[in-house]
């Protein structure tokens, strides 16, 4: 499944096999929640340069269902998607959703934000769900704590999902991928007792789950380093939710192979820009270097990009290009001031061409990244 092909020092480039074609390691994931990424089509997402998109199986539990997407045929021709999808089990609906659900050691008992109605998913009904949508690469359901919990919580909750993983294990269908996931909060002895457990049941891929919600950066860089050293070398790790361009550079360096996150979608739908500040390729040598060398984060962003809100005034008759430094054709030939035009009239194009900005911007880093390994 995962072939190792180069490694420097930690940092390692290598090939995830999947049934839907080879992935490049380290690796980013647009998300697709409900089977798209939001203002964009499926041609669009391949052409920017994705490899793979992570789609959520709460949301695709809700609508069209179990049923529904089988009759459908599948994420992958429901979408029009002829790549690699990774699903998350919807375990973490178990943290951002606390306040409608109730955990026992059964499950998760969810009240729809829909409608309102009562669902129970349990470790073998995520491994359905997700067989079901046809996902290549899927998630043990997991139980996780809130970055601000006490020792105990983040205990009960590391434990928990040990036993829901051998229970996931037991239920999967065996042509999918399946990946154990570390919980553990900011805690390194329950981190390792996580990482041991998962190992000696055996997964297809290993991820750092329960970090960037709400901990102390540091916190989560320490974890991730100590996570990632003892994890077995000849299987894929996956930082679950981050991050920033600058974590995601320095999770690379301490052996991090795959990452999703929200936020180059959902900034720019806010009219948050990430721009390249130099040469894309010497400003991701710099910061990968600066990453090594244990640089704070906040000159590895420096060496990296320029974050800007298009829609302050600053920017009205601004008429160079989006992003000088981006490949992508939108982002040359559309000015900051037309960009922010759109935004303040409205225009739904606003959207997707500040999400293509934004996407683009983190594939490249991932290439250029690969590149460097």
């Amino acid at each position: 499944m995962f072939v190792l092909k180069n490694e420097q020092g930690r940092a390692r480039r290598g090939q995830l096999r999947t049934s839907h074609g080879i992935i490049e390691t380290p690796f980013f994931m647009p998300i697709a929640t409900r089977g798209a990424v939001k203002t964009l089509t499926s041609e669009d997402v391949s052409a920017l340069g994705a490899q793979i998109v992570l789609s959520n199986t709460y949301h695709l539990l809700l609508r069209p269902g179990s049923d529904g997407i089988k009759k459908l045929g599948g994420l992958h021709k429901f979408m029009n998607w002829n790549g690699p999808i990774l699903t998350d089990s919807g375990g973490y609906q178990v943290f951002s959703l606390s306040k409608i659900n109730s955990t026992d050691e059964d499950g998760v008992s969810f009240q729809s934000h829909i409608d309102g109605s009562r669902i129970k998913l349990t470790p073998e009904g995520s491994m359905a769900m997700q067989e079901a949508i046809g996902a290549d690469l899927i998630m043990q359901f997991d139980d996780v704590a809130a970055g601000d919990s006490i020792r105990e919580r983040y205990e009960e909750a590391m434990e928990r999902s040990l036993r829901w993983a051998e229970r996931c294990k037991n239920s999967y269908a065996s042509g999918q991928k399946l990946f154990g996931i570390v919980q553990g909060g900011t805690h390194e002895d329950l981190r390792e007792r996580s990482a041991k457990g998962l190992i000696e049941i055996g997964f297809d891929g290993y991820a750092i789950g329960g970090l960037s919600v709400g901990e102390r950066r540091e916190d989560s860089f320490r974890i991730t380093k100590q996570v990632a050293s003892i994890l077995p070398k000849d299987k894929p790790r996956y930082f679950m939710g981050g991050g920033m361009p600058e974590e995601i550079v320095y999770y690379v360096s301490v052996g991090v192979d795959m990452f999703d996150c929200v936020l180059p979608t959902r900034n720019a739908r806010h009219g948050t820009i990430f721009t390249w500040a130099k040469n894309p390729a010497e400003a991701v040598r710099e910061a990968f270097d600066l990453a090594v060398d244990g640089a704070a984060d906040t000159r590895i962003a420096e060496a990296l990009y320029k974050k800007y809100q298009i829609t302050k005034e600053e920017f009205t008759f601004d008429t160079s290009p989006i992003d000088q430094y981006n490949d992508t054709p939108t982002s040359q030939n559309y000015s900051k001031a037309y960009l922010r035009h759109l935004f303040k009239t409205d225009e739904p194009l606003a959207l997707r061409l500040a999400t293509m900005q934004n996407l683009r911007f983190y594939f490249r880093l991932m290439q250029e990244l690969r590149n460097i390994i």
